[in-house]
């Protein structure tokens, strides 16, 4: 294998979180009509599939271009310990005047794994539902860089 080969590694969690779509930003009847039966005042919930790409060179030594145990250490302590079983309105500081639609959910998680030094991470993909699916790979300069 020549040297510099990159390599991408998809990765599978899951977690369940309740929240509740709602903007203080509309009237009551604007949020009903936006956010629908998503607008009830007792929230609801999902069971989340979050699907992570990172991307890394391969170690000659080991084989692999991040350990899998180190990797998923990250992801339980940044993402699961603080989405999983939680209220997002009530429970995640992020969503207290953001509201928790998957898309940004997707970009909260997008940022709070971008810390993790060990690879690239190239992408964050959310599934709330068998129908829905969010998918985010940061924001790009003018060059194609993520910022």
């Amino acid at each position: 294998m020549s040297a510099g080969v990159t390599i991408e590694l998809g990765r599978r969690y899951k977690f369940a979180a309740s929240h509740r779509l709602h903007s203080e930003k509309l009237s009551s009847e604007e949020n009903s009509r936006v956010y629908g039966k998503c607008n009830n005042p007792h929230g609801h919930g999902h069971n989340y599939v979050l699907e992570i790409s990172v991307s890394g060179t391969v170690d000659p030594a080991t084989g692999m271009i991040v350990n899998l145990a180190d990797l998923d250490q990250f992801v339980e302590k940044e993402v699961i310990e603080a989405f999983d079983h939680r209220s997002l309105n009530e429970e995640v500081p992020a969503f207290r005047d953001l509201v928790p639609t998957t898309e940004n959910v997707c970009i909260e998680i997008y940022q709070r794994l971008q810390r993790f030094s060990k690879a690239k991470l190239e992408r964050v993909r959310v599934e709330e539902t068998g129908n829905n699916a969010f998918e985010y790979s940061g924001e790009r300069d003018e060059n194609g860089n993520v910022d």
